[in-house]
């Protein structure tokens, strides 16, 4: 299902930082870090991120620019980092790798033909989470003392896992596919200027006289990242066919359309694979020397690009007090 066709659906109100201090955030860390690591490998010399011998580790830069802001506000971060990508989805990572070449292609041509600002826009585009960056992220993070889990599956799904079952209070993604996992309270926008947006479960289904099994059913008719959807059927043909026929199969029965692997589709938004071995909560104890000399000396990283973010993690710490942070 498009962003855009869940987002017509969705209950979303802005939430003021002030109003969630103190609140403990699952996050999508595949989804924040890739937000950070499209915005500074479009908008930053790529010679701030590149190693002597060519390691692009933007996701550094990301990093340490990110952060602040959960701890500005009196927010700890847990990050969940997706495991293995079910089968299910492999059509639409074949897309997406598709549409990667194409980038690389249109981008080897900007850069041929001079075109910088084309070049940095397609840039962005061909961004992928290689595992030097999947590494050096979880390594930044353990010096930085912000706890970090590995799902089994996909990271949304385990993050919304542990808001429904009330071990975290908030799951920060930009993707509205946690409403599909059953994600109870969702703060979007973490990755922007101003206040994060919230997306809640109850009220969506409330606006909608929807049950949450239903909500999933529009969404697999809409189309999601594991089918495609019905020609035709948009987030409000959805719910009105739902509402007539009662649940998914009732709709594809009455219109002799046909899901492949619909069951097990649904079964992975109900019941996806997560694990309930991790721990929440504690203090946090950033160990910044260390920190600063991991992304600046080990992995030279331009200091100009990561002072800031720093300073301003440093400063939260005290701001916060040494007993939360210490």
């Amino acid at each position: 299902m498009g962003n855009a066709d869940l987002r017509s659906l969705a209950a979303l109100s802005e939430c003021p930082f002030e109003n969630i201090e103190g609140s403990t955030v699952a996050v999508d860390a595949h989804n924040w870090l890739y937000r950070y690591l499209t915005t500074t490998v479009k908008w930053t010399d790529d010679a701030v991120y590149t190693t002597a011998d060519g390691t692009e580790v933007a996701n550094l830069v990301g990093v340490i620019q990110g952060l602040p802001k959960f701890f500005e506000h009196g927010l700890t971060p847990i990050f969940v980092f997706d495991g293995g990508v079910t089968e299910l989805k492999d059509d639409e990572v074949e897309k997406r790798r598709e549409q990667r070449k194409k980038a690389e292609k249109r981008l080897e041509e900007a850069e041929n033909a001079g075109n910088a600002l084309e070049a940095a826009r397609l840039s962005a585009r061909t961004v992928r989470l290689t595992e030097t960056i999947q590494e050096t992220t979880r390594e930044l993070l353990d010096l930085l003392d912000v706890p970090y889990i590995d799902a089994p599956a996909e990271g949304e799904a385990q993050a919304s896992y542990m808001n429904r079952v009330g071990d975290v209070d908030f799951v920060g993604s930009e993707d509205y596919d946690t409403l599909l996992f059953g994600a109870p309270r969702t703060l979007r926008g973490l990755t922007s200027k101003g206040h994060p947006e919230l997306m809640e479960l109850e009220p969506t289904l409330t606006t909608h006289d929807l049950t949450y099994e239903q909500l999933v059913d529009v969404a697999l008719l809409c189309g999601t990242d594991f089918n495609e959807g019905i020609r035709g059927i948009g987030p409000k043909t959805g719910v009105k066919l739902i509402k007539k026929h009662g649940d998914l199969f009732g709709v594809l029965e009455a219109r002799d359309e046909h899901i492949p692997f619909a069951d097990r589709i649904r079964e992975l938004f109900f019941n996806p694979p997560v694990t309930t071995e991790y721990t929440v909560g504690g203090s946090i104890t950033p160990d910044l020397v260390a920190a600063r000399a991991y992304v600046i000396e080990e992995w030279e990283v331009d200091e100009s690009e990561v002072d800031r973010g720093f300073e301003r993690i440093e400063q939260s710490v005290v701001q916060t007090g040494l007993d939360r942070w210490s």
